[in-house]
């Protein structure tokens, strides 16, 4: 038997439940001026991801890297969520978001 799809599979998943907290934490504490450490992290894994010779972690490194380019997207949604009022806001950075008003 081939366990090779099954282990990139549950790698994925839990480098995907993994980056979720990350994305939550890393714009509480820092916001969204962070965004360039997960876009060179990013680039850093999917380049390693083609130097690297072994048949499991070559694409677990792409699967890294490609998850810190998403990142950067869900880091600016995650802003968003915050502004709505589904996630705590920082009270130190309050000044970095627009609050919309309860109606």
């Amino acid at each position: 038997m081939n366990f090779l799809g099954l282990i990139i599979a549950v790698a994925t998943f839990l480098v995907i439940g993994v980056f979720h907290p990350i994305v939550i934490k890393s714009e509480y504490h820092l916001g969204t001026r962070c965004w360039w450490v997960f876009l060179v992290a990013g680039i850093a894994f999917i380049v390693a991801s083609l130097f690297v010779q072994n048949d499991v972690l070559s694409p677990i490194l792409g699967v890294v890297g490609c998850s810190c380019l998403w990142s950067i997207l869900e880091l600016f949604e995650q802003k968003k969520r915050v502004e709505r009022g589904w996630f705590p806001m920082n009270p130190k950075r309050k000044d970095e978001y627009q609050l919309k008003p309860h109606k």
